[in-house]
């Protein structure tokens, strides 16, 4: 059972701030009325009221356009407040099914003697590839930080180069 001494609920959030304080603080920063700022954004001044009360959640379209009438942006950032770039499409790369590669596996364009998995069946090498082992991707990760990292990692002894079979 709520007492009213317990807090109000916090609404829907994103990340550790709620929505309805989003576009409060946006509507202040911007120096805008709920009806201007509505006006701006295209949308009804009642959502702007709901979206601040947390009556409402907005979509997606719906809180970059309130944003946005502010001159603000949404973003992505990882753990480490840098700034994640959307990926860009490559409409002329594709395999020969007409398929688009994996998103989460890093594409190769023109692969080098060893980079394909079957350059040790000798088959031809296509224009494009993905390294598909899990194993072989974290490899090469692990080679290409100590490679380019030397001042972390002086002393420490080198990972197994995954081009090198035993």
């Amino acid at each position: 059972m709520a007492s009213a001494l317990d807090p109000p609920p916090a609404g829907p959030t994103i990340g550790p701030f709620p929505i309805a304080g989003l576009v409060r603080q946006a509507r202040r920063i911007a120096g805008l009325g709920q009806r201007q700022m509505a006006r701006f954004a295209g949308v009804a001044a009642s959502t702007v009221g709901r979206v601040e009360t947390g009556e409402m959640t907005p979509s997606l379209q719906v809180l970059e356009r309130l944003l946005g009438a502010a001159g603000l942006y949404l973003a992505v950032v990882d753990q480490d407040g840098r700034v994640i770039q959307p990926m860009a499409d490559w409409d002329d790369t594709r395999d020969g099914a007409g398929r688009r590669y994996p998103s989460h596996l890093k594409l190769i364009l023109d692969p080098q003697p060893g980079e394909w998995w079957a350059d040790i069946y000798g088959l031809a090498r296509p224009p494009e590839t993905f390294h598909r082992c899990p194993v072989d991707r974290e490899e090469r990760r692990r080679r290409s930080q100590w490679e380019v990292r030397v001042a972390k990692y002086r002393g420490v002894p080198p990972p197994k180069d995954p081009r090198i079979w035993d």
